[in-house]
């Protein structure tokens, strides 16, 4: 045996050891060992046949739950292994909530408590319901501005979007009763952070880690930061190269729109707005990185959130309204479509980092070229061009996911549906691509010999 998250070792009984198994119940279950010291060596203990009996009983009227103690040997020598199960509701130990955390036992405080105790009712942090705010004090042009991006989404039907601001708070389950929810305040209220601390975003450009030239803070509402930021990111903080070719104005920013766009959606869908710290982005010249107070999901590394991305947002109602606006195209694909992004102009797939302080995304600048982001077509071989580049993309982006539908294809090229289908009916034609399998459920497949 070794310690590890599901077992601790103890040499021997005292009482206040529940507060471990209070925190293996809190958890995901595990074993204490009573009678094995630190070296994983059995020692024994005198009075194991009394604490057979009296640890569950003292389990059962301390905490309310019940344990397995088993009497174990080792080589003749007697000890104990009590089994805790995880609870699906919260344990308490005398008023205190523990958690077991790693190889740890934390007792549970704050935010971080709160966050435990929605978690145990299935409730996340932005659908907890929110007294004394009513829909009149709801900002009605944020509702205009929702209602035009939903309609250009299409995902919500002309006769919803033509009901009331109540009815449509309604529709997209942003109420809780005859309150309002959390999400519905920071999506729709003029001045969030009455009732949110921290819900703003803070961009800063730095000449090296420690000299910052200037920044900016972003605040109102979520609907109105995205796009506050995103302007203000392309506009004042990065430089576009400017070229033309015949007639057509072409500029390049060091990084793809539709990327830095996907990571801001991303940081907001998904950040712990308990904590009361602002998204923050830094920007330098040769690098960009976005960092939230956010938390991976729970046996999530890293690696396996390169390979696939949590399809459960931290925030569910937050992306459900995100979604309906057209904000995101679908849960879960957010990291995947950074990447395309980046592999597509030839950029370093970007960087993703987490520690005790919370989540990083960082991008970084290479030789290669860099999209078109904006230009007006004024010539015919300009569209032929534009057509070439948009075959090229698309064969790019099925490389690094050959499942992906048309309608994601649109979403990451930016061009649309109809482009798409244009384009992948003439590299079927020329024999460059073929379909394999159904709409739902196949997949694409390129011909190499002839590309």
């Amino acid at each position: 045996m070794t310690e590890n998250q599901n077992i601790e070792w103890k040499k021997h009984w005292r009482d206040e050891y529940i507060k471990w198994i209070c925190g293996f119940a809190n958890a995901h279950g595990g074993k204490l060992i009573i009678g094995v010291n630190d070296g994983g060596v059995a020692t024994g203990i005198s009075n194991v046949h009394k604490l057979l009996e009296d640890i569950p009983n003292k389990v059962r009227d301390i905490l309310g739950i019940i344990v397995d103690v088993n009497l174990k040997t080792d080589t003749d020598i007697e000890y104990l292994e009590i089994v805790v199960e995880p609870y699906p509701y919260p344990v308490s130990y005398k008023g205190q909530y523990h958690y077991r955390s790693g190889s740890t036992k934390q007792e549970l405080k704050g935010a971080a408590l709160d966050k435990f105790l929605l978690q145990k009712q299935g409730k996340r942090w932005d659908g907890v319901p929110v007294p004394n705010i009513s829909i009149k004090d709801l900002d009605n042009n944020t509702f205009e501005l929702f209602r035009k991006k939903a309609t250009k989404s299409g995902r919500l039907s002309e006769e919803v979007l033509g009901e009331s601001n109540e009815l449509l708070i309604e529709n997209l389950r942003l109420k809780d009763g005859d309150y309002l929810k959390r999400a519905a305040v920071l999506l729709f209220h003029p001045d969030p952070e009455k009732y949110v601390t921290g819900a703003y975003i803070k961009i800063g450009f730095f000449r090296t880690d420690d000299d910052l030239l200037y920044q900016d803070e972003i605040h109102g509402n979520l609907l109105e930061q995205v796009d506050r930021t995103l302007d203000l990111l392309l506009t004042k903080y990065m430089r576009a190269n400017i070229s033309y070719e015949e007639m057509t104005r072409i500029e390049k920013y060091p990084f793809p729109r539709s990327a830095l766009r996907e990571a801001l959606l991303n940081a907001v869908v998904h950040k712990d707005y308990s904590n009361g710290v602002p998204i923050q982005i830094s920007v330098y010249d040769d690098k960009v990185i976005f960092w939230n107070d956010g938390q991976l999901p729970e046996g999530w590394t890293i690696e396996k959130l390169k390979q696939k991305h949590p399809s459960n947002p931290y925030n569910p109602d937050i992306a459900n309204a995100f979604f309906r606006a057209g904000l995101i195209e679908a849960w879960g694909r957010g990291i995947q479509k950074i990447t395309s992004e980046c592999q597509i102009v030839g950029l370093p797939v970007p960087e993703y980092r987490y520690d005790f302080s919370g989540f990083f995304l960082e991008f970084n600048v290479s030789n290669h070229n860099v999209p078109e982001e904006t230009s007006v077509k004024t010539s015919v071989k300009t569209s032929v061009k534009t057509s070439v580049k948009t075959s090229v993309k698309i064969l790019e982006v099925i490389k690094s996911n050959d499942q992906i539908t048309i309608p994601e294809l649109a979403e990451i090229i930016d061009v649309t549906t109809r482009s798409i289908e244009r384009n992948i009916k003439n590299l079927q034609q020329e024999g460059k691509l073929v379909r394999i399998g159904p709409d739902k459920g196949g997949h694409w497949k390129i011909i190499e010999g002839k590309l």
